[in-house]
């Protein structure tokens, strides 16, 4: 990790939709015990949380979700979306966030994954997205620029977002990993690399790191689908919440990671069984990716929050009288800005 980020700069969020954390803690415990952690438990968790001692850490649930925001308001952050809350409630300037179905990985010696140092390490060094160097992550010890890569571009940009990735049970859709059913990824890549600028991608909320002072208010819990459910592939909000925090980035000029590090993903759910429930994600994709594709932002939005709030009133005036959905989603990004701002100015510390 980079040795001018010190421990209490970072925030681990886990956002907990199973009540037993016991083994995950426990997995995770060389790497986590150094840091400070937020666990949010999903709001419509019944069962109490199990989470054993000798961590740093603070718990939020329904009760101080709905102090922090309101009633009205807490609703937001059921399911996936109730590590959003986690990234509302810190005031660390790096947040680390993996699912709790997901266990430290071990590269190809052997050795355990550091995930929280591959990231910040992702975030600390600049990212390349103007000009695709063939080498992976030039500022990786072992690489640098190729042959023909402009020196006026050398010095790369600020990284505002490190996407990791999975061992085990990568993360498909539920029609490939219905069609896929022993498909197991064993393939562990040693790379990172930037991804170039007006390239969307489908960011996946399992496994990310991202600089909250800088792209916070764009990791966002808008686009709900009619039939969600508990399990990654019958849900949207990171997808949707990805393809936004890129166009914000493409625009403020910042980068995007994507490689290492790893985790290791437990089998989780039915995929036959959730196929009903996501295809109309799997649908929605075919509008939503031309729609973001197309969208670009005036120079008036010198902000993330400005940016956001641009998307919002982009996506209500092209996509909102197409579906009711788009329509929820654009006032839920406006509402999200104002609420990003509102908890952001409270003088109150997490935990208090």
């Amino acid at each position: 990790m980079s040795l001018s980020i010190k421990d209490d700069e970072i925030d681990i969020v886990i956002g907990a939709l199973r009540p037993d954390l016991t083994s995950f803690m426990n997995e995770w415990r060389p790497i986590f015990s150094r840091f400070h952690l937020i666990i949010v438990k999903d709001p419509d968790l019944k069962e109490e949380l199990k989470i054993p001692e000798g961590f740093n850490l603070d718990v939020y649930k329904k009760p101080e979700i709905d102090r922090v925001v309101g009633t009205s308001t807490s609703t937001i952050f059921s399911g996936y979306s109730c590590r959003y809350f986690g990234y509302l409630i810190s005031r660390k300037k790096f947040i680390i966030s993996v699912d709790d179905d997901c266990y430290p990985a071990k590269d190809n010696k052997g050795i355990l994954v550091d995930a929280v140092a591959q990231h910040i390490t992702n975030l600390t060094t600049p990212a390349t997205p103007f000009f695709f160097n063939t080498l992976y992550d030039p500022f990786t010890e072992g690489a640098d620029f190729v042959r023909g890569y402009p020196f006026s571009l050398r010095s790369g940009v600020q990284c505002a977002l490190s996407c990791g990735l999975w061992l085990n049970l990568a993360d498909y859709d539920a029609p490939t990993q219905a069609l896929k059913p022993e498909e197991r990824n064993s393939r562990y890549v040693d790379a990172v690399l930037t991804v170039p600028a007006r390239t969307l991608m489908p960011i996946s909320g399992i496994n990310i790191a991202f600089n909250r002072e800088v792209i916070g208010p764009a990791l966002l819990p808008s686009l709900r689908l009619g039939g969600e459910g508990k399990f990654r592939w019958e849900t949207m909000e990171d997808i949707w919440s990805g393809m936004c925090v890129k166009v914000v980035c493409d625009h403020l000029g910042l980068g995007v990671k994507t490689g290492m590090p790893y985790v290791w993903r437990n089998d989780r759910g039915d995929a036959i069984a959730s196929l009903r429930k996501e295809w109309e994600g799997v649908k929605l994709m075919e509008e939503v990716v031309p729609f973001f594709q197309s969208v670009r932002l005036s120079r008036e939005a010198t902000t993330t929050e400005d940016c956001v709030a641009e998307v919002a009133n982009v996506v209500k005036e092209q996509l909102g009288s197409k579906d009711p959905m788009f329509a929820r989603a654009a006032k839920a990004m406006v509402d999200w800005v104002k609420l990003w701002k509102s908890v952001g100015s409270s003088t109150s510390s997490p935990g208090a």
